[in-house]
């Protein structure tokens, strides 16, 4: 059995846009330049066509992999995270407790995760420490090096 995929509504929504593109659009790009790539003749040696191949390779995989983590996906329940806990799902803003600096992160599933644009996953040493504690807390980031945060606000 596979392991459920925890997403937020935006994240299952962005999901399903990216499917709709891939099924709709570059599908028939591939096939479009796999046609083109056939017109030119002998295949053994044809450079388009092995591209295009193996374009449509990546295509057909990313289309599985979204059609397998949406038929297991688990919408996170917004109203359930408006706690005073971190949850998945929330905004959080943390101080690191060394520094001081001030960051914010929303707290998503290992799909939607994206550490550039501060989505963590919750699970990573980060999001782990994170979900369950309060504002107030200050919990200790297990990692290569250690390091300590304290929960600054839950929410926009």
């Amino acid at each position: 059995m596979e392991e459920r995929q925890q997403l937020t509504k935006a994240g299952y929504k962005k999901l399903q846009d990216e499917l709709r593109d891939l099924i709709e659009n570059v599908r028939d790009e591939v096939k479009k330049q796999l046609a083109e790539a056939r017109a030119q003749g002998d295949l053994s040696e044809n450079a388009d066509y092995d591209a295009a191949r193996n374009r449509q390779a990546e295509v057909e995989g990313r289309i599985k992999e979204i059609e397998d983590i949406l038929s297991n996906a688990v919408i996170i329940d917004e109203d359930k995270k408006k706690g005073n806990r971190v949850a998945l799902g929330n905004q959080v803003t943390i101080k690191f407790v060394e520094t001081g600096k001030q960051e914010q992160y929303l707290i998503v599933g290992t799909v939607e995760s994206d550490p550039f644009a501060h989505k963590i996953s919750n699970a990573c040493p980060l999001g782990e420490a994170l979900v369950g504690a309060s504002v107030g807390d200050i919990v200790e980031v297990k990692s290569k090096i250690p390091y300590k945060v304290e929960i600054v606000k839950i929410g926009a």
